[in-house]
């Protein structure tokens, strides 16, 4: 497999879908950016509400990474769909590890949160994405995930400060004492997304071998 990973590379990263990861890039880059580009100075909560929702774009982004047009035609072939997602998601890595290097840069430094506990919430909401995204690909024959998934990730970024139990801590702010606790969820639920994602990764059996609806050849 050593050789086929190299090899495999340049045909994966054609088929990445870079409008969709360009697109959430710069607009999460935009809206980090809001208040030196306006002169503004955010309280320590609005910037932390600032970095949550860039956080969001950049995870809606991720949501169309496993988008695949072809993957009917890829079901059969040698190279296992895990290590085919995982290289999409390898080839992404560092832009978006540079991607939110500069969105901390970005914000006020005076009221910017601590950067390891909302990177942490940014890596589960980036995992949520892949993982659900993952799901859809591994319980249907939907070939483009990302729209689905980036409108269930929003309807869930808008429920879940309000249905959370409020114990649980995961929407407060860097003052509160239940700060770091809430960061032991935010840290739960991150694993339990990256195993969802791998759960999710074998082809089905089912599906193998089997004729694409409307595609001329093997599945």
């Amino acid at each position: 497999m050593r050789g086929v990973t190299p090899a495999l590379a340049g045909p994966v990263r054609r088929t990445l879908p870079w409008r969709a990861l360009l697109a959430a890039g710069v607009l999460g880059l935009l809206v980090a950016a809001a208040p030196a580009l306006t002169g503004a100075e955010p309280t320590p909560w609005q910037t932390l509400t600032l970095l949550r929702g860039t956080a969001l774009i950049g995870a809606l982004g991720l949501a169309f990474l496993l988008d695949d047009p072809a993957r009917h035609l890829t079901t059969a072939v040698p190279t296992r769909r895990p290590l085919r997602q995982a290289l999409r998601v390898a080839l992404v890595a560092p832009a978006a590890v540079l991607w939110w290097a500069a969105v901390l840069q970005l914000v006020p430094a005076a009221s910017r949160p601590p950067a390891g506990d909302i990177t942490l919430e940014a890596g589960a909401t980036g995992a949520l994405a892949l993982a659900g995204a993952a799901a859809v690909v591994r319980l249907t024959d939907e070939a483009r995930p990302g729209p689905v998934v980036a409108a269930a990730l929003l309807l869930a970024a808008v429920l879940a400060p309000l249905l959370t139990p409020e114990d649980w801590a995961m929407f407060t702010t860097p003052g509160d004492p239940q700060w770091s606790q809430g960061h032991d969820r935010w840290a739960v639920l991150t694993a339990a997304a990256v195993t969802v994602w791998a759960a999710c990764g074998p082809e089905p059996l089912g599906r193998r071998g089997r004729r694409p609806r409307g595609a001329g050849g093997p599945a």
